[in-house]
């Protein structure tokens, strides 16, 4: 009996697919154009094209874009907020920052309108003491008036509810009876955590993007009943692991960054396979470039990111840093006279001139093609590719008049400043943070990255590029890769020495309990449950929160202060024997590990012979001649000689000259470096 499961990440300009048969270790790719007006168009698209029956898939594991995407571009649901008597504004006033760095200019809108902002009479301290009941005769007529007024999506979000959620709870329950819908946010159900603005923020968002996912899951799932499949469909988080649809539902602030999350998981997976725990991953797609860290073979984790200025989300997420460069980022020279690539992109419609869609407007795609370095032809959903004369001309209108540069010098120039601003991005995650590139191993992914790797690694130091079997579905893979996963946070901002340690064991043992009764829950099958504690701390005075691992039962204060100490002096290099450590909080993970990949079997596809090609490329100022390498004729142990260029389907990857590829035995490129020549 077939084990045929699928892991599917949706991306600006592309879906990707990778259906994977456990018990015969066959597998398939598919990548197919996003629609951008509803993604469960694409998804099917590309179950279609996987030449199985839908009805047979064991598991479908999903990665999306729609929860960050709506708070980025602010299309999601009208919400209304209830929240403490006199803290109305809290979510507008946020921190002491501002929208840009000189000069008092800018502005800031709130994810729920002030109209929307219903203040009640309550308050507890913040020990959790109840100084004033909860009126809820306000709080029905606050439920009354945000219906009115439209709002589709409810925030109850009270001052100190992380100490003790007891109004929340009460507005809740009153809630349940009177909205409308399920659409009901309660903060400390999200984050049971200490900073109200943060709080509010993370409930905020959860709030504002809950119904455009939730409708547009049950769309999917009501699409896969219908193909057959009844089964749960799985969703990426943040956090690298997965849920079901209906929890993400719930919580579908927990999906934020999911699909670049995948990338990191499956970066992680094929790097530790491969030999190198230690890398700087790198997924440059069709709008984006991503860049993770992972040390050890485990990607960084943050409790806490900003989606957009004043938007900041605090769960546990794999540390990603975004900025929007990839191959359909738009070129233009500014009204300085000033280069500019990015953040604007063409998509997936029109896309890139090459792509002959209608696109007018040059892009680094576009450059790419100038210099020889890829074919549109074989792109997913290219059927009439334009060449380098029209290409040329939209080169030469758009950058190349403005600056006087022929069209490849104008080529040359866009993926210069490209690449520029992809090597600030990995000093971001890197010697910002206190780590040596060339320490790591640049994996390079998505359909753009392996085209940029080689010259990015130069550029940063880097010794060596670890490029995948199937750089542009990496992230599918990963998917497929993500355990189950249930983080729970609960702040107790307290003196270490005065925390109890049967208080601190009380807590770890309810967070395991609900997390491994959600797990329970999601209805899946595991092959094994693990529990990880971890408590967060600071120096008092200080705002430097640091995590260490913990052991529960059994929570001694002394071996955590330690722990701590050890940490901190690991990163700044001091010891402050003197100060006293803060609980700031108590974590638990949960994770349900689901049926391992052995990756090898991307290095066991049969090799197909194919005729020699090749053709003049641009490198470092002049044309040179090189050889066009079909990535499945590649075998195991093969060392390729730069300069060439390996096309495959999903991705193409640029071995400059001077770096040296080996095919290893997973079907991996690994590139040393070396010089320029």
């Amino acid at each position: 009996m077939s084990e045929w499961q699928v892991g599917v990440d949706v991306g600006g300009t592309n879906t990707d697919l990778l259906f994977l048969d456990h018990e015969s270790g066959a597998f398939r790719v598919a990548k197919v154009p996003t629609t951008p007006t509803d993604q469960s168009d694409a998804v099917m698209s590309g179950l279609y094209a996987g030449d199985g029956a839908i009805a047979d898939l064991v598991a479908i594991v999903h990665g999306t874009t729609i929860a960050t995407n709506s708070v980025l571009e602010r299309k999601g649901a009208r919400c209304g907020l209830i929240t403490t008597r006199g803290f109305r504004d809290v979510l507008e006033l946020g921190r002491r920052t501002r929208p840009n760095n000189y000069g008092l200019t800018g502005s800031f809108e709130a994810l729920i309108d002030r109209e929307l902002r219903v203040e009640v009479t309550e308050r507890l301290d913040a020990s959790g003491r109840v100084v004033r009941p909860l009126d809820e005769a306000e709080v029905r007529a606050a439920l009354v008036r945000l219906r009115d007024a439209g709002a589709e999506s409810l925030v109850i979000h009270f001052l100190h509810a992380y100490a003790n959620p007891v109004h929340e709870q009460q507005a809740a329950k009153i809630a349940q009876q009177m909205w409308p819908n399920d659409y009901v946010s309660v903060s400390s159900e999200i984050l049971r955590e200490v900073r109200e603005f943060e709080r509010g923020s993370t409930a905020a968002v959860n709030a504002f993007v809950q119904p455009v996912l939730a409708r547009y899951l049950k769309r999917l799932g009501q699409r896969l009943k219908d193909a057959g499949n009844d089964r749960q469909l799985l969703v990426m988080q943040g956090n690298g692991g997965t849920l079901n649809a209906s929890a993400a539902a719930r919580q579908p602030v927990q999906t934020v960054m999911s699909g670049p999350a995948a990338g990191a998981v499956a970066a992680a997976h094929i790097g530790r396979q491969a030999g190198f725990e230690n890398l700087i991953a790198c997924d440059m797609g069709g709008t984006s470039f991503d860049v993770s860290l992972i040390l050890g073979g485990t990607p960084a984790l943050s409790a806490e990111k900003d989606l957009a200025y004043g938007v900041p989300v605090h769960v546990p997420m794999v540390d990603i840093h975004t900025i929007g460069a990839g191959g359909g980022s738009i070129a233009r020279v500014d009204a300085a006279g000033l280069l500019r690539v990015g953040p604007e992109s063409a998509g997936a419609e029109p896309g890139p001139v090459c792509y002959g869609r209608g696109g007018a407007k040059p892009t680094v795609t576009d450059a790419n093609l100038m210099l020889g370095r890829v074919e549109p032809s074989g792109f997913a959903g290219v059927s009439q590719a334009h060449g380098t004369e029209v290409v040329a001309g939209a080169l030469g209108s758009a950058v190349g008049d403005p600056l006087a540069l022929d069209a490849v010098s104008a080529a040359a120039a866009v993926l210069a400043v490209a690449g520029n601003q992809l090597a600030s991005a990995i000093r971001l995650v890197s010697v910002e943070k206190g780590h040596d590139p060339r320490d790591f191993t640049l994996f390079a992914f998505g359909g753009a990255g392996p085209l940029h790797a080689v010259e990015l690694a130069r550029e940063l130091g880097i010794p060596r590029v670890l490029v995948p079997r199937f750089p542009g579905i990496t992230s599918a893979l990963g998917c497929l890769l993500s355990d189950l996963r249930h983080d729970d946070v609960h702040s107790l901002w307290r003196a270490l020495s005065e925390v109890d340690a049967t208080e601190a064991d009380k807590i770890f043992d309810d967070q395991a309990a609900r997390g491994t009764q959600a797990l329970e829950s999601y209805a899946v099958p595991v092959t094994g449950v693990e529990v990880f504690h971890e408590a967060d701390l600071m120096y008092r005075g200080q705002s430097h929160v640091f995590r260490v691992r913990v052991d529960s039962p059994g929570f001694d204060a002394d071996r955590v202060a330690t722990s701590f100490a050890e940490r901190y002096a690991e990163r700044f290099e001091i010891i402050l024997a003197d100060m006293k450590p803060v609980l700031a909080s108590l974590r638990t993970t949960v994770i349900g590990t689901r049926q391992a990949v052995d990756l090898s079997l991307f290095g066991e596809s049969e090799v197909v012979a194919s005729a020699e090609r090749s053709r003049p490329v641009y490198f470092n100022g002049r044309w040179l001649e090189t050889p066009l390498l079909e990535r499945d004729t590649l075998t195991n142990g093969l060392v390729v000689t730069g300069p060439a260029i390996v096309v495959q389907p999903d991705s193409t990857c640029v071995i400059d000259p001077g770096a040296v590829a080996t095919v290893d035995d997973a079907g991996n490129l690994v590139i040393e470096v070396g010089g320029n020549n």
